[in-house]
């Protein structure tokens, strides 16, 4: 049954990707890979077979592989980008004194040859004939043997030996937590070739972007652990460690010293796993028959919070399948891995010794990555607001809905975030690259926050029962297919009718900001005249908030231009009165209010504090 629903997952999704768009193409990679581990020594030694089919309308005459362990080393990439950025990340580096003042100094430059991480590669074959690969830091360069045409396959080959590095971030061993081994970026892994050509970047700490197939891992270990990650196990009842079916008792024949433990993770594009002598393993059900995975340390206080976690994630995945879509697999582990909080195929591995409510927080906002990178799978490295953003703005609605106050804006602590970058002169558009950001604060802001952001705000531009619809159809239109931002805007528009070119590249293209004021407000007979000025250079429509001294209140909306648009009344029980629409070329509006000035209390532009304007003070005219 586990096999054919394997390969039905398989040829169902690959259909819809031919289906959605017949003019669309993504490469496939398909591995095999059989990896023995010393527990003693952090070494492993594995053979990969990889067949790699060439969807593209391309001839490729090279492949280029990532070898992400080779970051972990004094004077990589890596290494250098951690002694050069002004605010490095406080995991990866040691405060020293130095002449008397606090330096940081990166833990990767003093590594010794045993606490490294390395991927070495040998034996590299093109269906059976050698070809040429040399290892460019974290990259593996392959000039092949014989070119691999468009609509055909190849099979490629290799043997490689890795050492776990002291845990740095993310993959590593004997991290603070005492996880012993948290293997992610383990495996020689082919980069990306899309309509943009080859997405070979170099690891220096940031994001990732990866070609879907399936994996088929066979893992052999000291038989004392246990092992969680990516992928269904195929043999359960011969490695036990939870995985047992119910009623089967597992015993070991007396010599083994080792288990080898068999995954298979259809459909995904990385594979990742962690393993310890000390873990705990429950299995929760959860929403649509998923098995939900949970591997953390087995100590008291650790294994009472997990325990109060278990049931709170059954609900933040069934919130997640009703605001986005259902998730595909049957299968999904949150892992203690000791290192923060990342999300990988199937799993995420995360800190596992705080609070609850904190667990609560990377638990939720990991898990959404499931959704955006690992089922839509956006270019991470180039558009990383694409995942982080849209990550934290249904984490953010998941935590309000489910655990909080159920407040109208929840994302209030984005904007005032966002605020800051802005004055702080420190912002960069958010289409610059993963990598390319001068401090790790601004990378930060602008992915998480600003990214956020694009999705709340278009509450305010279109409307929230447009913007539900939105992420429905964009997740049912680009699952399995690598959306670009022109996929998210262009989705927008077909499901409001409006035209959000402008929103796209102002939001993320520019640094342009917004910032509308109310510049007058005077007697005009027995009615108020009132002027609105546009400040800031991004254009917005304007909703603007009038309440009267007798109580009663009254609204009124201001199309722009340039979306040939009426947004819905968010407010129904107020009566609004739709304006003439407010080109963006006109830096002043006026418009009048059929009441004296005298009347009026207090007129607000954008009550709901959705629309992200950069200054508020002039955004209200009140009579005191």
């Amino acid at each position: 049954m586990r096999n054919f629903f394997l390969f039905a997952f398989f040829s169902l999704s690959i259909g819809n990707v031919v289906a959605q768009s017949s003019g669309y193409w993504q490469q496939q990679v398909d591995y095999k890979m059989d990896v023995s581990m010393d527990v003693k020594t952090y070494q492993y030694k594995g053979k990969q077979e990889l067949v790699y089919t060439n969807n593209s309308p391309d001839t490729l005459k090279k492949v280029y592989y990532h070898l992400y362990e080779n970051a972990f080393q004094p004077g990589s990439e890596m290494d250098a980008r951690l002694q050069s950025i002004k605010d490095p990340d406080a995991r990866m580096v040691n405060k020293i004194q130095v002449d008397g003042k606090d330096v940081k100094e990166s833990r990767i430059k003093n590594l010794k040859p045993n606490e490294i991480g390395y991927l070495k590669i040998s034996n590299f074959k093109q269906d059976g004939v050698a070809a040429v690969a040399k290892e460019v830091g974290t990259i593996l360069e392959v000039t092949l043997n014989k070119p691999i045409l468009p609509n055909s396959k190849t099979t490629l080959t290799l043997d490689f030996d890795g050492q776990v590095p002291v845990q740095i971030r993310r993959t590593g061993r004997n991290n603070v937590e005492g996880i012993e081994l948290s293997m992610a970026q383990w495996y020689p892994k082919m980069a990306e070739f899309d309509f943009e050509g080859w997405h070979a970047d170099p690891y220096i700490a940031r994001e990732f972007h990866g070609v879907w197939g399936n994996f088929d891992v066979k893992i052999t270990i000291d038989k004392d652990y246990t092992i969680g990650g990516s992928g269904y196990l195929q043999n359960p009842n011969e490695i036990g460690h939870g995985y047992q079916a119910e009623g089967v008792t597992v015993t070991y024949p007396k010599k083994a010293k080792t288990l080898t433990w068999h995954f298979v993770a259809p459909m995904v594009h990385d594979f990742t796993w962690a393993a310890d002598k000390n873990y705990v393993h429950d299995i929760v059900k959860g929403p649509n028959d998923v098995d939900l995975h949970y591997f953390f340390k087995n100590t008291p206080e650790v294994v009472a919070n997990w325990k109060k976690l278990e049931p709170l994630m059954v609900k933040v995945m069934d919130y997640y399948n009703k605001t986005v879509g259902n998730y595909p697999y049957k299968q999904y582990s949150f892992i203690q891995g000791g290192d923060g909080g990342m999300e990988y195929a199937m799993c995420t591995l995360m800190l596992g010794n705080g609070t609850v409510e904190g667990m609560l927080g990377t638990a939720t906002h990991e898990m959404g990555h499931s959704w955006f990178q690992h089922i839509l799978a956006s270019n991470e490295s180039k558009h990383p607001w694409m995942d982080e953003g849209f990550t934290t703005y249904i984490e953010d609605s998941a935590l309000n809905e489910l655990f909080g106050k159920k407040e109208a804006n929840p994302f209030k602590p984005n904007y005032a975030a966002y605020y800051k970058l802005v004055e702080s002169g420190k912002e960069q558009p958010l289409s610059t690259h993963g990598d390319r950001y001068d401090e790790n604060r601004s990378y930060s802001i602008a992915s998480y926050v600003k990214g956020s952001i694009f999705l709340s705000q278009l509450i305010y531009v279109i409307g929230q029962d447009n913007l539900n619809k939105t992420l429905k159809k964009y997740y049912q239109d680009f699952k399995f297919k690598h959306p670009t931002p022109n996929d998210i805007k262009r989705t927008a528009e077909r499901v409001s009718g409006a035209n959000l070119d402008w929103y796209l590249v102002d939001w993320t293209e520019t640094l342009n900001t917004i910032d509308y004021g109310i510049k007058d407000v005077k007697e005009n007979a027995d009615k108020t005249t009132v002027t609105l000025e546009r400040i800031g250079r991004m254009p917005m429509p304007i909703d603007l908030f009038v309440e009267y001294t007798d109580g009663s209140k009254e609204s009124f909306y201001i199309p722009l231009r340039m979306m040939s648009f009426e947004k819905p009344n968010p407010t129904p029980a107020i009566t609004r009165t739709v304006l003439n629409d407010w080109a963006w070329a006109y830096p002043t509006f006026e418009f009048n209010i059929s009441k004296p000035k005298n009347t009026i209390k207090k007129i607000t532009i954008d009550p709901s504090g959705l629309m992200a304007d950069v200054k508020q003070t002039n955004n209200i005219y009140e009579v005191k």
